[in-house]
């Protein structure tokens, strides 16, 4: 009886990466069709043109490019019922993640009312950086539960750590809110020079309006609204909001190395320095190359990585408390 518990677990686990997996190429993908302005290629949802395929309609390319994510997403849905049916069915094995996987359904649940909101309300850039922000959460969770937990005693030292990285958490929360409002109202080419904007340390810009969060309906946002001022805040807010990020999480990552209660946590840490240097050096390499499809794309994957990153180490830092049981 025991087997087969430990088994059902198992194999929970894995689909639960698969879907983590594929939560995360739709993160990706996600950024590759705001990128190819593809996010109206289809004008309804969740068909395209009234058809589950787009064939034979207009701009069939950026058609493509929205249904293959849509395809994507489905997949990542429909995975996450299976496991919420699992955990139910299991719901007597205290061991089973009931409450993660019926939060992560409702969570999916909310994500495709976004993903519809975001066509019909005609890419409004709070609903579409909403939209990143819920697709990332639920490729967390669903890391979450594909990660065994450690059984051990966590040393006093860890409860500082802990601290800092519930705090290192929602600094990454709001930087990569800043990254989703970047992108959203086409800011990433107001600053084609670094480590200056437009040549200047401190240039002309309007952060009231560039941080209007909504500016009513029937305005269609393709292309961006902006003027070249408040686009120019935004991109300078990223830049400042990168810089506090990169030093918070490299201190934290460096600070779990060193004494972290065990050796998943010291590697945790270490992950999430390299994830932290990478994501810098794409985010520089980006501007300098004036933002192409290839290295912005990279760049949003680069932000899915430090979450993963960032999701590994505080699995690490909360193991679960010593059982007389087998570890699973």
């Amino acid at each position: 009886m025991w087997a087969d518990a430990q088994a059902r677990l198992f194999w929970f686990r894995r689909l639960a990466l698969i879907g983590a997996v594929l939560a995360a190429i739709v993160v990706v993908l996600g950024a590759w069709v705001r990128l190819t302005d593809a996010g109206l290629g289809c004008p309804d949802w969740p068909g395209c043109y009234g058809h589950v395929y787009p064939s034979g309609v207009q701009q069939a390319a950026k058609a493509w490019h929205e249904m293959i994510h849509r395809y994507a997403a489905a997949t990542v849905g429909f995975i996450i019922t299976v496991l919420l049916v699992w955990a139910v069915a299991a719901h007597k094995d205290d061991r089973e993640p009931l409450i993660p996987a019926a939060l992560l359904f409702i969570i999916v649940c909310l994500q495709g009312a976004l993903g519809a909101l975001t066509v019909t309300m005609l890419l409004k850039p709070l609903i579409v950086t909403a939209h990143l922000l819920g697709g990332l959460t639920t490729m967390s969770l669903l890391w979450w539960l594909s990660i065994e937990p450690e059984r051990r005693d966590a040393p006093a030292a860890e409860a500082g750590l802990r601290r800092l990285a519930l705090t290192a958490c929602a600094v990454l929360a709001a930087q990569i809110f800043l990254g989703g409002w970047t992108s959203t109202n086409y800011a990433a080419v107001a600053c084609p020079d670094f480590p200056t904007c437009q040549h200047a340390w401190w240039p002309q810009m309007d952060f009231h309006d560039g941080f209007v969060l909504w500016r009513g309906l029937n305005l269609d946002y393709e292309g961006g609204v902006l003027d070249n001022p408040a686009r120019m805040a935004i991109h300078f807010t990223h830049r400042m909001g990168a810089a506090v990020t990169g030093v918070t999480l490299v201190i934290l990552g460096q600070l779990t190395f060193a004494h972290g209660g065990s050796r998943r946590a010291s590697r945790a840490g270490l992950w999430l320095s390299a994830a932290v240097l990478l994501q810098i050096g794409i985010g520089v390499a980006t501007v300098h190359l004036g933002v192409p499809l290839g290295a912005a794309t990279l760049h949003n994957a680069g932000a899915a990585m430090l979450v993963l990153a960032m999701v590994w180490l505080l699995r690490a830092l909360w193991p679960a408390t010593r059982s007389t049981r087998p570890v699973p």
